[in-house]
């Protein structure tokens, strides 16, 4: 019992950081029609920064992460406005196209500032750990939980009250009736990357201080794919909930498939996901079924 309730725990909680990380590719989604390709290089980069500012310039915890922060707005802000913006009405496998050649030049740049293979984050969380019912947690993952579910409660009331939200929102629905309004659709394009590199960056963050920073993070990209596809594509209710789904199942399978299988199982599980989701449910489980008509 105490075996089941630390994979509940430290799985749920995973989860909830890989919806975190599946907003940010959601908001682009519904904003432009373009997958991000590039997600878990973002995640990657961003951790790697975080590194380097604090522990290679030294800065304070609270100069510190306002350099992250700065750092994902301008990065997302250079990627809509050279990279996507030129081929905009271009078939969209071009724009798909342009994140994953994105996703390598990040990558590449990333391993030549920092060849380095692991590295580890100061410690910024409480170090004691926490007793839940018979299981023990440490408290980096019950502040990744935290954390996460603090933010998906600001962008909720930020995308219903919020001006730039509600336009956003719309113009996920008609980006032509946003344009008629005298909104620049552009805008709104360069608002949807900051905002999803910024969410990259805390979900970085936030993975690297449960298990350190290595390139395997660009995993954490790919797992929150699996959460897009699980939610469904448009929905960010489905991002929020399915996040724990999967983080719960690779926490599960991980736990009691390894004996009876390989030690790289539970890496599989999300990408086995995908594929059943695929077959039984395309557009995910909150994801809007659209129907074309001729």
């Amino acid at each position: 019992m105490t075996e089941l309730l630390q994979f509940v725990i430290t799985g749920v909680t995973v989860g909830m950081v890989y919806s975190l990380i599946a907003l940010g590719f959601v908001l682009i989604w519904k904003s432009s029609g373009v997958a991000n390709l590039a997600l878990g290089q973002l995640v990657l980069i961003s951790s790697w920064f975080t590194y380097g500012m604090l522990v290679q310039v030294g800065l304070p915890l609270w100069l510190g992460f306002p350099a992250v922060i700065l750092f994902a707005l301008a990065l997302g802000w250079i990627i809509e406005k050279f990279a996507l913006r030129p081929l905009i009405a271009q078939p969209i496998l071009s724009l798909i196209t342009v994140t994953l050649g994105v996703a390598f030049f990040i990558e590449g740049a990333t391993s030549f500032i920092w060849p380095k293979s692991v590295a580890a984050l100061p410690r910024f969380f409480p170090q004691a750990t926490v007793h839940i019912g018979t299981a023990v947690v440490s408290q980096e993952y019950l502040w990744a939980a935290v954390i996460s579910f603090i933010l998906f409660v600001l962008l909720s009331l930020y995308f219903k009250y919020h001006r730039m939200g509600i336009v956003m929102r719309a113009a996920a629905d008609d980006q032509l009736a946003v344009q008629a309004c005298g909104i620049p659709v552009t805008k709104i394009f360069s608002m949807a990357w900051m905002l999803a590199c910024i969410l990259a960056a805390i979900g970085g963050i936030l993975m690297s201080s449960i298990g350190g920073i290595t390139f395997g993070l660009t995993e954490t990209g790919l797992k929150a794919f699996s959460v897009v596809i699980l939610g469904g594509l448009d929905s960010f209710l489905g991002a929020i909930v399915a996040g724990p789904i999967i983080g719960l199942a690779e926490s599960l399978g991980g736990g009691y498939l390894t004996p009876l299988t390989w030690p790289g199982v539970r890496e599989i599980i999300p990408y086995i996901t995908i594929i059943i989701v695929m077959f039984l449910k395309p557009y995910g489980l909150f994801g809007e079924a659209r129907i074309e008509r001729i």
